[in-house]
Parts: structure tokens; C-alpha cells; sequence
């Protein structure tokens, strides 16, 4: 613990604004496998189950329409569709996975016709399998290889 008195544990939330929410939910849900914690295609914020979080909180990713009433003081005004893909200042999500697992994403994408990529990180050790999610966002499940320990 710094001075400071307080050091993050792990990840809350992500939130990201859009435009196309039966898509978005749908690729979330459908594609990725999040589970779906509230709201769905019709609404203006649909939240996803990430992982168990720290102290209580559950790590979630939501889903803002562009539309959904800003709260003054927290979330900026909606100025029309939101910036996605390369021109956002989002650059990727990164979900973990078990290494294990891996083969799977691959297979269950290759059956989908979903185009991905595959990067490996030695220099830290991990594998990411990257795709994009229907606004453009890269997505990318990730993993530690622990064959990379010895190559790097």
C-alpha cells in the first residue's frame, strides 16, 4: 500500500456508449457468453456479468444507448451516436480466460464465421484471441501461456 492509503484490486465496470443495442447485446451475450445481470435489447442500459469482482462488487461490462438520459455530474451528454471502433478513444476490452479454453473461443468463432485474430505477448506471457464486437470495438479474451515462460 502506497501513501496514498488505498491501492485498486481489480476492475468494477466497464461501460460503453452505443448506438445499435439489439446488436451489441446480442454479440455480448450470444458470442462472448457474458451473462446478462439486467435490461436487454430494449433498453437503455443492459448490464453483463464479468467476474466476482472484489469486495462485493461484481466486475460488469455495460451497455449505455447513446440516448440514455445522462445523470449531470457523471455521465456526459449524449451528443448523437457515440464514436466506435478506430476512431474512439476506447482502444479494447480485455476479458481473462483460462488458457485452456482458448481452443474453444477459437472453434466456437470459426463456427460462427466471427473473424478474429491471435496475438501472443512474450514478453509477458500471455495469448490474446482478438475480434470486434458489432460498433467496431476490439474484444479481446485473453490468457497466460505458460509455454511462453520459456521462450522469453
Amino acid at each position: 500500500m502506497s501513501d496514498r492509503g488505498f491501492q485498486p484490486r481489480a476492475l468494477g465496470e466497464i461501460a460503453i456508449r452505443c448506438a445499435d443495442m439489439r446488436a451489441m447485446v446480442a454479440f455480448y451475450e450470444d458470442v462472448i457468453g457474458l451473462e446478462r445481470l439486467s435490461g436487454d435489447h430494449n433498453s437503455a442500459i443492459t448490464f453483463f456479468r464479468i467476474g466476482p469482482g472484489f469486495g462485493g462488487h461484481t466486475q460488469v461490462l455495460a451497455l449505455f444507448h447513446h440516448t440514455a438520459a445522462p445523470r449531470p455530474g457523471l455521465h456526459p451528454a449524449g451528443a448523437g451516436r457515440p464514436t466506435t471502433g478506430a476512431g474512439s478513444s476506447l482502444h479494447h476490452i480485455a476479458l481473462s480466460l483460462p488458457f485452456q479454453e482458448q481452443e474453444a473461443v477459437l472453434r466456437w468463432y470459426d463456427q460462427l464465421g466471427q473473424p478474429y485474430r491471435v496475438e501472443q505477448f512474450s514478453w509477458i506471457g500471455w495469448r490474446g484471441i482478438f475480434t470486434e464486437d458489432p460498433e467496431g470495438n476490439t474484444v479481446e479474451l485473453v490468457a497466460y501461456d505458460t509455454s511462453m515462460q520459456d521462450q522469453a
